[in-house]
């Protein structure tokens, strides 16, 4: 709807994947991420992605704040599932209409800090 995004997949002119890449930065910056990513959702779009890159060694703490933050974003409804230990799904709805649905993945990739020698 509205900004540029990281990652659209269209099939016939209608967007059927729309993810948005970020580094962690902490849980305020990830619910931006998430607010950021339902900005460019319309009511065609169904899925989505919030893919996060983490520098931190310890990504079990970020596992755990991405986890408990999610529920606090207005869009979120429900926690569907868990397909790994650093993904997950949710059921969203869009800005504007909490009838329309969004299933959204978050991913979390671990790129920790290489120590030098």
């Amino acid at each position: 709807k509205k900004g540029k995004m990281d990652i659209l997949i269209s099939y016939k002119n209608s967007h059927v994947f729309v993810a948005e890449c970020k580094f962690w930065d902490g849980e305020k910056h990830y619910l931006d991420q998430l607010t950021q990513l339902m900005d460019y959702l319309t009511w065609r779009d169904s899925k989505a992605a919030a893919i996060i890159f983490v520098r931190k060694k310890d990504i079990t703490s970020v596992l755990a704040t991405a986890k408990n933050a999610t529920s606090k974003h207005p869009n979120y409804l429900d926690f569907v599932d868990e397909k790994d230990e650093s993904w997950f799904n949710y059921s969203f709805h869009i800005n504007g209409d909490p009838n329309r649905k969004i299933r959204l993945a978050v991913l979390l990739f671990h790129f920790p800090p290489i120590a030098s020698s």
